[in-house]
């Protein structure tokens, strides 16, 4: 895998990077700021991604001055009129309606994610619109992320941390606060892309003894890298251990961990979803965790975020929840940040995009 790695590497060397314009900037930013493309960018992106903005001299922009707030959806729709460009985060719904708000000069879409489920594909093709999205440079944040919420989980470092600090911590128990180890066991995984294959390989020096994987078909050669076999989805929750969910959401994955795939799993596995929350039917995961049919599940993505205090799955001691950080490093968020912005850029000169979806 050190191809890959380098290859990772050299995009997120490129994300950070400031495009370089034939002209040069100078030129640029001699020109009429009203003759300008006008870009809104929904979110305050991370400083790499402003001041490729700023120092490209090919944009006039304007962006929602906020990291905390998401723009409300009625200003949304007011300050996409007009413009050519537009730079959103997941939070923001590109639909038909948004699309109409903007009107015909929209022509390019950035997303600062690796996920497009907020995006209407067909609506964005329809219009001829060109998008941009951020994968790749995510893959090592995420896979960290996973690896940390598969211990935290299954070695249930929650729980104890709690009894730590409201005094539970007694005399020592034999079996108080026993968790399960990875060492000589099966990790599946529910969609092997770049994410998944890193995780594996983050996972292996823990001495794991089979890795196993589920996909719409088999991927031979990522599968090569971490020698994993592939199986029926079936089999991935009857032999699993550990299942890592690292599919994207689409109409074929909505809900595809459910009653039926927990029902067949071990009671004893942990179940880890680093994803999207809308692949998992979140009532059938707090009757299998409720009634010990598997024994933990990690969540990082809920269905809605943020997840209701109020929600049942928050009940649970056996079920560790995260505010969706996987991607939550400084290098990375500036590295997505970048390549956003760089996507952007290359779009509105009528360039191929670093990364661009095939619609």
């Amino acid at each position: 895998m050190l191809s890959s790695r380098m290859a990772l590497r050299r995009l997120q060397r490129i994300a950070v990077a400031p495009l370089s314009f034939t002209g040069g900037a100078t030129t640029q930013v001699l020109r009429d700021m009203s003759t300008l493309p006008r870009v809104y960018v929904t979110r305050q992106i991370p400083p790499e991604g402003l001041k490729i903005l700023q120092d490209s001299g090919e944009v006039q922009f304007e962006l929602w001055d906020s990291d905390d707030v998401p723009v409300p959806r009625k200003e949304l729709l007011q300050k996409v009129k007009g413009v050519d460009g537009l730079l959103c985060v997941l939070t923001e719904k590109i639909d038909a309606e948004l699309l109409n708000a903007a009107g015909p000069n929209l022509k390019v879409l950035s997303t600062m994610s690796v996920g497009y489920d907020h995006l209407s594909l067909e609506e964005l093709k329809k219009r001829g619109i060109c998008v941009g999205y951020t994968p790749e440079v995510l893959t090592d944040a995420v896979a960290e992320l996973t690896v940390a919420l598969l211990l935290t989980t299954s070695r249930r470092l929650i729980e104890a941390t709690h009894e730590a600090k409201t005094g539970g911590w007694g005399t020592w128990r034999t079996l108080w606060l026993c968790g399960y180890e990875l060492a000589n066991s099966t990790v599946g995984i529910l969609g092997l892309g770049r994410i998944g294959v890193a995780i594996a390989e983050r996972l292996a020096p823990f001495k794991v003894k089979k890795f196993i994987y589920t996909d719409v078909a088999p991927r031979p050669e990522l599968a090569k890298a971490i020698n994993a076999e592939y199986v029926t989805l079936d089999e991935l929750a009857k032999q699993s251990d550990f299942l890592s969910v690292c599919c994207a959401l689409t109409p074929e994955t909505k809900e595809i961990c459910n009653k039926d795939l927990f029902s067949k799993m071990k009671n004893t596995s942990i179940f880890i979803n680093t994803s999207r929350g809308g692949v998992v039917n979140q009532e059938d995961l707090y009757e299998a965790l409720s009634t010990g049919q598997i024994a933990g599940a990690g969540l990082d993505v809920t269905v809605p975020e943020p997840l209701p205090t109020s929600h049942p799955l928050f009940t649970l001691k056996n079920c560790v929840i995260l505010p969706h950080i996987a991607s939550a490093s400084y290098s990375t968020r500036n590295a997505m940040s970048a390549l956003a912005a760089n996507n952007l850029l290359l779009g509105l000169r009528g360039q191929p995009m670093i990364k661009e979806l095939k619609l």
